[in-house]
Formats: structure tokens, C-alpha cells, sequence
């Protein structure tokens, strides 16, 4: 139990709330705001099967950096509070917590199975090649609203995929600002990132750039969608917490970093999931 909790707290699994939002507007979407309760708890079931086992995954392999790390050497595990073992077994039973939700929700979600861990597993490899591995932490919570959607439909179509294409820029627009803490340590350790590979002045303007993409892709997804002005105000809403995470971080001072990571960017899918509920059941 000590081990659970520990693991729990090292993947900080709160922060589920940054996909889920999103996996519930293409369930809601999908279904024309009336998903069957079996298929709303199998895909609960696996957002957390997935983030979890990304998450631990990403503590697992990282664990040497983070222990070079001082802003990351308290950590679980390179602090030696937690061993690999725990932390290895919890990956795989998290991950076979996913399989099982895409086995219960239809053939096809099984089959891609495989495929969405993966893709949850991967990005915590990239920054060791890549500057983009911004980009693949994105694309590891923008396929949470695709998934929904196959889950009800059994198929694909534009609107998750621009609500996707919102997620991945809008994920890897906040973890460039966020990485600003580790350049120094990134180029020293041979790792990668924006903010390493291009100074912590032009990572900004490229996170403010991603952020515009998200914008865009979402207000194309409502369009796509039907939605109308309560959306538009939830769009717009959003925009302003975006805005307000640049103004917070826009001399390059971090010491606000954690307001603007953490605070702002939880509100941004309960937000757009308000906004889409409205939509959907009062107008």
C-alpha cells in the first residue's frame, strides 16, 4: 500500500485532468450527447490505464536524469523512497487496465491497443533525439478525444481529429514553457528540447504559435460539430487563460511557472467540456 501511494503521488495521477476533458467531449460528441453508461465507464477506465502507465513509464526510464537533476532529484524514485520493481509492475498493470477497457468498448479500440500504448510509452524517449518530443508529449493526450470517438462510432472523422490537433499543440505550447526550467541542465546532459536548442526567448514565441494552432483546431471542431455561441465563449474563455499563462512567464521569470503549467492549464478542458455540455443538452 505504502508503494501504491507513493507511485500515485510520483505520477502525480491528478493530472489526468489535462486529457480527460477532452476524451469526454469526443464520447459526448460521438454519441449526440447520450453515451451508454458501459461505454462511459470502459473509456474512464482507460484514460487512467493509459496516463498512468505513461506516466510511471516516463518516471521509470527518466529516473537516472532525474537523480542528475536538482530541481528532480527529490523525486520517488532517484531519492531511493521508491525501487523500480513496484514501479515497473504498476506500469504493467496499468497498461493491461487499458487493453482490457479497449477489449470491453469494441474490436477495433482493441486492436489499436498496442498502438495507443506505444504512443504513451515513446514520448518519454524522444528528448534524447529530438527537440519535437514537445510535440510527441502532445500527440500522447491528443489521441484521448480520437480514442473516445472510435470507442462510440468505429471510426474516424474531422472532429476529433481537430480536437486532437488542439490537444497535441496545446500540451506542447505549456511543456515548452515548463522545460524553460531545465535549459541550462538539457544542454549540459546532451537531452533535448526548444527552449535548449533555440534559447528560452524564441521558445516562447513558439509556444505562443502552438497555442494559436489550438485555437484554430478547436474553433474548427466546433464548426465542424454545429456548435454555436456558447462554444465561441468557451473558446474565448480559453483563449484568455492562454493568454495570461504568456503574460505570467513573458520576461522569462519562471518563478510563476507552476500558476501558469498547473493552475491555468487545468481549467482549460473543463472550460471547453462546460461549453460543449451546454451546447450539447440546453440549447
Amino acid at each position: 500500500m505504502r508503494d501504491l501511494i507513493l507511485t500515485l503521488r510520483m505520477i502525480k495521477w491528478e493530472h489526468t485532468i489535462f486529457a480527460l476533458p477532452f476524451a469526454l467531449i469526443g464520447l459526448l460528441v460521438a454519441s449526440q450527447g447520450r453515451p451508454g453508461w458501459a461505454t462511459l465507464g470502459w473509456i474512464l477506465v482507460a484514460m487512467v490505464g493509459a496516463r498512468s502507465t505513461a506516466m510511471a513509464f516516463n518516471r521509470l526510464v527518466d529516473h537516472r536524469i532525474d537523480a542528475a537533476n536538482p530541481r528532480t532529484a527529490m523525486r520517488e524514485l532517484p531519492s531511493g523512497a521508491l525501487q523500480r520493481g513496484p514501479v515497473i509492475g504498476f506500469v504493467l498493470a496499468s497498461a493491461a487496465l487499458l487493453v482490457i477497457a479497449a477489449w470491453q468498448l469494441n474490436p477495433l479500440c482493441f486492436a489499436l491497443s498496442p498502438v495507443a500504448l506505444l504512443v504513451v510509452w515513446s514520448y518519454s524517449l524522444t528528448k534524447r533525439f529530438t527537440a519535437a518530443a514537445h510535440l510527441f508529449l502532445g500527440l500522447a493526450l491528443g489521441i484521448a478525444p480520437v480514442g473516445a470517438w472510435l470507442a462510440v462510432q468505429g471510426s474516424i472523422a474531422l472532429f476529433p481529429i481537430l480536437i486532437g490537433i488542439g490537444v497535441m499543440s496545446w500540451v506542447a505550447g505549456f511543456d515548452i514553457l515548463y522545460s524553460c526550467q531545465d535549459l541550462e541542465f538539457d544542454r549540459q546532459s546532451g537531452l533535448h528540447s526548444v527552449p535548449a536548442a533555440f534559447g528560452p526567448q524564441v521558445a516562447r514565441w513558439i509556444s505562443r504559435g502552438l497555442h494559436a494552432i489550438t485555437l484554430v483546431a478547436w474553433a474548427l471542431a466546433f464548426r465542424e460539430a454545429g456548435f454555436g455561441i456558447v462554444s465561441l465563449g468557451g473558446l474565448l474563455a480559453v483563449a484568455g487563460l492562454l493568454g495570461y499563462e504568456h503574460w505570467l512567464v513573458r520576461s522569462g521569470d519562471l518563478r510563476q511557472i507552476d500558476k501558469a503549467f498547473f493552475e491555468l492549464n487545468s481549467y482549460v478542458g473543463i472550460v471547453l467540456l462546460a461549453a460543449v455540455l451546454v451546447d450539447l443538452y440546453w440549447l
